[in-house]
C-alpha cells in the first residue's frame, strides 16, 4: 500500500480533488463560517497554538514573541497531543491524503505552526508505517 501525502493550505485556499481529508488545526474557529460553509472534515484545536501562545505571538500581551521562540513553545505543546498527531499519521499511512488547514491570516507557510505540524505528522507516519497496527483508532 502506497503511504498518503500531507499538505498544507489556508482554510479558504481553494479545494482540490486531492486534498481528502481536510483537518482544521487552530485553536479557533473562523468567525463568521457557518457550519454548512466549512471547508473542513474535523476541526482538532488542540493542534493549535495555546491561546497564551496565540496570544503573545501577535503581540497581545506585550511585545511579540519572535519564531524561534513561537516554535519552541508550539513544538512543546504538541509533545503532549502524540494521541492526535498519531491519528493523523495513522490516515496518512494507510494511503489518505491529509490537508492540514490554518487560519486565513497565516500567509508565510514557513512561519505557521501548520508547516511544523506536517513535520511532526510525517514523523508519526514513518513509526506507524513501521509498525502495521499503531496508532490507528
Amino acid at each position: 500500500m502506497r503511504p498518503g501525502r500531507i499538505k498544507t493550505k489556508r482554510w479558504n485556499d481553494a479545494v482540490e480533488r486531492d486534498d481528502g481529508y481536510r483537518v482544521l488545526v487552530c485553536r479557533y474557529r473562523p468567525r463568521g463560517v457557518r457550519k454548512d460553509a466549512e471547508t473542513w472534515h474535523a476541526w482538532s484545536p488542540e493542534l493549535g497554538p495555546g491561546r497564551e501562545l496565540h496570544a503573545d505571538y501577535y503581540g497581545k500581551r506585550g511585545a511579540p514573541i519572535g519564531w524561534s521562540e513561537y516554535r519552541r513553545r508550539y513544538l512543546a505543546e504538541m509533545s503532549k497531543q502524540g494521541l492526535a498527531i498519531a491519528k493523523l499519521a495513522a490516515r496518512v499511512a494507510s494511503g489518505e491524503t491529509v490537508t492540514l488547514l490554518c487560519s486565513s491570516a497565516c500567509v508565510d507557510l514557513e512561519r505557521c505552526h501548520r508547516t511544523l505540524l506536517k513535520v511532526l505528522v510525517e514523523r508519526g507516519r514513518a513509526r506507524a508505517g513501521n509498525s502495521p497496527g499503531q496508532g490507528r483508532d
